[in-house]
């Protein structure tokens, strides 16, 4: 039904420090041209890239943040954020502003005229000058801009149209467009977005009844890593999944942070070409990391855990492409 996960993002309080620490830490692009920031939309926030081309990695990484002045072009969402937060726990240390998911725009009018059908919540931002397109919250109205899980299950959804992304045009060729002149170690897309939900089957009927969205698979238990997955696709096979994961055991590595911090964003996983040569890049660059020798979340293959302590409490992962 989607298109693609537009990002895998993550508020925080310094996102251009962020920034840097991401391209020190783990070899990740920016550009001056891909860092966002608006008088009438205050925030600051950097689209970067694990691969320069969109067509390979269309799901970008997104370190950002609100800041606390007037916001002319859409004043309501400073209550919105501030809901969002409450929600997910001010303490916890991954938060997202949303999940954005992009599709074409008459899908959008269709499915804008769907929610107001079934009379469902959703709220949308003013078109303005910087920002002239639409852009819509689930779960909040103009009149009661504070964020409630009745639609998405707790995924804190956002939906825009992809044309205003100027996405390339080889970004939706057939068969997908693949990296040209790879070498060991380097980094292709990111391939998924982990979210912890409490309750997996319940999240899943919210977004099928609400959304009409369907995991792209049956719902899997992997036993080894303490948890249920059902893995959201897009049509753009170079998309992120989005991964939905309900803990099945307190002490997995999930079941602890969920206990810890509550149900809300989890690991941004990158694929790379040569995951050995990877973790010597790793080294290199003094970044902590945890090396899986074979994990049933990556189908028994090797996995690389980069130490959150390294990026300030961010949780990235490292597959074979």
């Amino acid at each position: 039904m989607f298109e693609l996960l537009m990002s895998a993002d993550m508020m925080v309080p310094d996102p251009d420090g962020m920034t840097e620490l991401l391209v020190d830490k783990l070899g990740i692009y920016k550009h001056e041209r891909w860092r966002q920031a608006f008088d009438d939309h205050p925030y600051i926030a950097h689209f970067l890239r694990v691969h320069k081309s969109l067509a390979v990695s269309p799901t970008r990484v997104e370190p950002q943040w609100h800041l606390d002045r007037p916001n002319p072009g859409d004043p309501m969402f400073h209550d919105f954020l501030e809901s969002l937060k409450a929600f997910q726990g001010k303490h916890r240390p991954m938060l997202t502003h949303s999940i954005v998911l992009a599709l074409h725009g008459d899908k959008f009018d269709a499915l804008v005229s769907k929610l107001m059908r079934r009379g469902l919540p959703f709220r949308m931002a003013q078109r303005t000058p910087d920002m002239p397109f639409d852009r819509l919250w689930l779960g909040a109205t103009p009149e009661k801009p504070i964020y409630d899980p009745i639609v998405d299950g707790g995924l804190c959804i956002e939906i825009m149209p992809v044309e205003p992304l100027q996405m390339p045009p080889e970004t939706f060729a057939q068969p997908p467009v693949q990296p040209r002149d790879v070498k060991p170690g380097d980094m292709v897309r990111v391939s998924a977005r982990g979210y912890l939900v409490r309750d997996l089957n319940e999240t899943l009927r919210r977004v099928s009844t609400n959304l009409d969205w369907e995991p792209s698979g049956p719902v899997e238990t992997i036993q080894s890593e303490g948890y249920r997955r059902a893995r959201m696709g897009f049509t753009l096979p170079n998309s992120a999944t989005l991964d939905l994961i309900e803990a099945t055991r307190w002490d997995s590595e999930a079941g602890l942070y969920l206990n810890s911090w509550g149900p809300g964003p989890y690991y941004i996983r990158i694929a790379v070409n040569d995951l050995a040569a990877k973790a010597e890049d790793l080294r290199a660059r003094g970044t902590k990391f945890t090396w899986i020798e074979a994990s049933d979340a990556v189908a028994g293959k090797a996995l690389i855990r980069v130490d959150p302590n390294d990026l300030n409490g961010q949780l990235f992962e490292f597959e074979e492409c």
